[in-house]
């Protein structure tokens, strides 16, 4: 069986590695497409040498523009590689554009479409990560849902026939890589002894295209620095040439470069509190059972809100710092992304289905694979 796996983008390369682990543990053959939506060292190919997977098969180098530009660049460029590979399953992870354009052009051509990190929603359509997700749900085939919530969700759109709870492969990621991290640490060390620091991470659009809420956000970390602990930001590039158009000057947080797999988790796991608009950063938070507050007006994992170990503050300036001064409150924290084998149920659910030509019994199928 032949998997041709769609990513472009960072936070795709984790989920990827799970999926490619579990496939060549399968003996199946696993062809890796990066259409370039990240494309420098710091935000890409590190990520493939630190987390051991095959450099990509194809890469077709679309890099940055409009979401209709790169969108469009990616649909043109991949429909003659999945012509040529033609694949068993196309499988697409999480919510970006090159998610959307994999879901389009895969669908298209009539090949089989699995979606991993299904069912997610923020019920905030003003985000492209929400309307590509939502696209990707309803175009694939087979949809993974990392948690019950997800599958709520689907059930709802009348996804219920096509849709199996997986758990996150993401927490499949934490536990092995996290262990591999600290029996690494040597290689990673940073300056900051455990408890000490607050980890921040701003990078969505909605921040940084947005003055009044990245300064909102600025001011927050510059204070929480001053009054509480220093705040580390590495600083994705579109967030650092935002700052530089603002001119911004903060002197308190402590701003370093795009940080590798391993020292993010590494950072996270010894951060006395998380401060991020990134949805894998909030569940990573979650894993480490580390407090977290969501610089977002919604989250998609709803269930991290529950015990307050995860604070929904937006880009309110008094709101992040009061949630800061009450982290330590935080917990407990409960076991809801699975077991840690996501990626093995996946593969085993594609192998289950490659020739399935009657409608999709989830249930039949998870009771073929155990």
């Amino acid at each position: 069986m032949r998997i041709v796996s769609i990513v472009g983008a960072r936070p795709q390369f984790v989920k990827l590695a799970v999926v490619a682990r579990a496939a060549a543990a399968g003996e199946i053959e696993h062809i890796t497409i990066h259409t370039g939506q990240h494309y420098d060292h710091g935000m890409s190919d590190v990520f493939f040498e630190e987390l051991r997977i095959a450099a990509p098969k194809h890469h077709l180098g679309v890099g940055s523009g409009s979401h209709g530009i790169q969108t469009g660049e990616m649909l043109k460029k991949l429909e003659p590689v999945l012509v040529s590979e033609n694949p068993d399953w196309v499988v697409l992870y999480g919510d970006t554009n090159s998610t959307l354009a994999g879901a389009v052009a895969a669908s298209k051509l009539g090949l089989k479409t699995a979606h991993v990190e299904a069912g997610l929603r923020s019920f905030n359509r003003r985000m492209p990560e929400e309307l590509n997700r939502i696209a990707a749900d309803h175009l694939s085939d087979l949809l993974l849902c990392p948690t019950e919530t997800a599958m709520q969700n689907l059930r709802r759109e009348g996804l219920e026939d096509r849709s199996v709870l997986t758990g996150d492969v993401m927490y499949d990621a934490f536990l092995a890589d996290s262990q591999r991290a600290q029996r690494e640490n040597e290689s990673l060390r940073f300056s900051w002894p455990p408890k000490s620091y607050a980890l921040a991470t701003v990078h969505r659009a909605e921040n940084t295209d947005e003055p009044d809420r990245l300064l909102g956000i600025m001011r927050a970390l510059e204070q929480i620095s001053s009054e509480l602990c220093p705040v580390v930001l590495p600083l994705h590039p579109r967030t650092r040439k935002a700052l530089a158009d603002l001119d911004w000057t903060g002197q308190r947080v402590v701003t370093i470069e795009p940080l590798s797999y391993l020292q993010m988790l590494l950072l996270e796991k010894n951060a006395r509190m998380i401060l991020t608009d990134s949805g894998g950063v909030q569940k990573e938070a979650y894993f480490a059972q580390v407090p977290c507050i969501t610089l977002r007006d919604e989250t998609e994992w709803v269930e991290t809100l529950d015990n307050n170990c995860n604070v929904l503050a937006g880009a309110n300036e008094t709101s992040i710092i009061e949630a800061a001064f009450r982290s330590m409150k935080a917990g407990p924290w409960s076991l809801l992304y699975g077991s840690g084998d996501a990626g093995i149920t996946i593969v085993k659910l594609l192998i289950a289905q490659r020739n399935h030509a009657t409608p999709y019994n989830p249930l039949a199928c998870q009771l073929r694979i155990c």
